[in-house]
């Protein structure tokens, strides 16, 4: 059996928005991600997956649950089966032997420890290496922003990485991609003469290093090998350190190298990114459209910067969204952001980024700019070029309004130009060009999927006491300990749900740190499953300010505690007409009346 503890802490360490993205393209709209539900056929997103409360909802079919609960719908999997999956996902071996502890997986905890060594050690070099201290200084960079973003120094030393560990012959050492064998079997470090950039995952955590040759000489970025902590088509430099800065600047800028990343932060641009030797992948848009709904790709206005500009245009066509903007800015010939920033200053940078080329905008130019458009070849050759890259756009209004762009530059109409993608027939299906499909049935609309004109009050029937304080405490299971568990009325599913949360707590339990997810799983097989799973069904759209939900607590407690007096007075005064009361009883019933008559008086329940 599968300890609790570790369902609990498995949970607390994945992210469902990472976990359903391995199966599904997530769309974000609001605080929640949409998607077509894989378990029911359906045109129109009402698949729902909240990142605060990790928990998915379809609105359609009804189908919700925790990563886990995801695994064993879409893949058939077992209870035990899912969790070993989701466990290999995230580096943790399941315990079978009744421990409650995890365990890391053989392979990923001695890889993450041989890295952060390393780091260490990469620094502590730093310190002692007066060339590489003053290539920094000729780049502009202080030892404040060199020490934030941990940046080392790797001696010309074959073997420097010796003096790090004693077993230099380890084989960890190899897997973390610090040292390569040749083929005469001697091993030798992997970076030298080399500023070392320590790249972070989204917790954190150094998964890899990226090497900047000092002076001259090839090639002048080295990066680490993919290795089971590192997959460079999905992380991106910087992004762990930039998070907070571009939530708050509104935007992110992609660059292409380690030092532009850094040198643009020593100048308080610190919302910056950069891909790891690679070109952009959709797993980088995707992840950066998770922090933000605007992307600005710099690159260098020279041919080879257009050609990786227009790399990244392809590979984000397929993740592009209606409320997002991916926008290109081109620097000078002369200019790179990192000399760029240095001569013009932040301001400047920070103008130019506003007035980014935007995607569809830098997508017609570039064709426009290949063919001849006075002549009816040309416009025949841009139209034929741009349908791979139209039919590809995910995001439907933009689509529709890149066709438009491309039917005027080809001297055609939209609807000739649908009929050329073959497109037409699907808008045709649907009753009229561009026709969303109806609603699945069952679907209900919330505040995430209605169009802000179809919005409207909510016409839920309000929960009762016990309701609101369940959905209230499912969100916030730290708040049962506040309910005195003797109000809390067991005649109920909802009231005896409630109670089980309470004495969870009250048995010093550890709280779900999985969010709406881990607690449903905290649960399972037991009598209150059903009742907590359908409530969280309800949760799923709901999104209140603490303030909001402080008060709606005490207001709920407030009315519990007024329906306790109610109850009991009924009671009483029911004995009264069928027996009469006793002294006491009497005593008891005046209380109460007083406490109903004047909310807040000393009468105990």
């Amino acid at each position: 059996m599968i300890p609790q503890s570790f369902v609990q802490e498995l949970l607390s360490r994945v992210d469902i928005v990472d976990v359903i993205e391995r199966y599904l393209p997530l769309k974000k709209s609001g605080a929640n991600y949409f998607a077509c539900c894989p378990f029911h056929g359906e045109k129109s997103a009402s698949f729902s997956v909240s990142p605060t409360k990790q928990f998915y909802h379809c609105f359609g079919c009804g189908v919700h649950g925790s990563a886990i609960g995801f695994l064993m719908e879409y893949s058939g999997l077992g209870f035990v089966e899912a969790v070993k999956e989701l466990a290999a996902q995230v580096g943790l071996q399941v315990p079978d032997d009744g421990h409650h502890t995890a365990i890391p997986a053989n392979d990923s905890e001695p890889l993450r420890e041989a890295m952060a060594t390393a780091a260490r050690f990469y620094r502590e070099q730093l310190k002692h290496a007066p060339n590489a201290i003053d290539y920094l200084k000729r780049r502009g960079l202080s030892g404040e922003i060199a020490a934030r973003f941990g940046l080392g120094y790797a001696r010309d030393e074959w073997q420097g990485l010796q003096r790090a560990f004693p077993d230099y012959q380890a084989k960890t050492l190899a897997d973390a991609g610090l040292v390569i064998d040749n083929d005469q079997g001697r091993r030798y470090d992997r970076f030298r003469d080399r500023i070392m950039f320590p790249i972070h995952d989204r917790r954190g955590r150094i998964i890899a290093f990226g090497g900047r040759i000092l002076d001259q000489g090839e090639p002048k970025y080295l990066n680490s090998p993919e290795t089971p902590l590192f997959e460079k088509g999905r992380e991106l430099y910087g992004l762990f350190l930039a998070q907070k800065a571009i939530r708050e600047a509104g935007f992110a800028v992609v660059v292409e190298g380690y030092m532009d990343v850094v040198a643009l932060a020593q100048y308080g641009i610190e919302n910056a990114v950069a891909t790891l030797g690679t070109a952009t992948t959709p797993q980088h848009v995707q992840s950066l459209l998770r922090q933000t709904d605007r992307i600005v790709f710099c690159f260098d206005g020279d041919a080879a910067g257009r050609r990786a500009a227009w790399r990244a245009l392809e590979n984000s066509l397929e993740t592009l969204r209606d409320d997002a903007t991916l926008a290109f800015l081109f620097l000078s010939a002369e200019h790179d952001p990192d000399s760029f920033v240095r001569a013009e200053g932040a301001e400047a940078f920070r103008k130019a980024a506003a007035g980014a080329t935007p995607l569809a905008r830098f997508l017609l130019q570039e064709l426009s700019a290949r063919n001849d458009l006075d002549t009816a070849e040309g416009r025949a050759a841009l139209v034929h070029e741009a349908r791979p890259l139209v039919t590809r756009v995910a995001a439907p209004l933009l689509r529709l309004q890149l066709l438009k762009s491309v039917a005027e530059a080809g001297e055609l109409t939209q609807a000739e130009v649908e009929d050329a993608y073959g497109l037409r027939s699907a808008a045709r299906a649907a009753g009229r060009p561009g026709a969303a499909a109806p609603p699945a049935a069952g679907f209900r609309r919330t505040a995430a999927t209605t169009p802000p004109m179809q919005r409207g009050p909510m016409r839920r029937k309000p929960p009762s006491a016990i309701g609101a304080l369940l959905r209230l405490v499912m969100q916030h299971p730290a708040w049962a300990a506040r309910l005195p568990v003797d109000l809390v009325p067991a005649d109920s599913a909802e009231g005896r749900a409630l109670i089980a949360i309470i004495d969870m707590l009250s048995l010093g339990e550890p709280i779900p740190a999985g969010g709406l997810g881990a607690l449903i799983e905290r649960f399972r097989d037991t009598p209150h499953a059903d009742t907590l799973s359908r409530v969280a069904g309800d949760l799923v759209d709901e999104e209140f300010d603490d303030a909001v939900i402080e008060t709606l607590f005490d207001d709920a407690l407030r009315k519990l505690h007024t329906d306790a007096i109610a109850a009991e007075i009924a009671d009483l005064m029911r004995r009264d007409r069928e027996t009469g009361l006793n002294a006491a009883d009497r005593h008891r019933l005046a209380e109460l009346l007083h406490e109903k008559r004047n909310p807040g008086s000393a009468a105990k329940l």
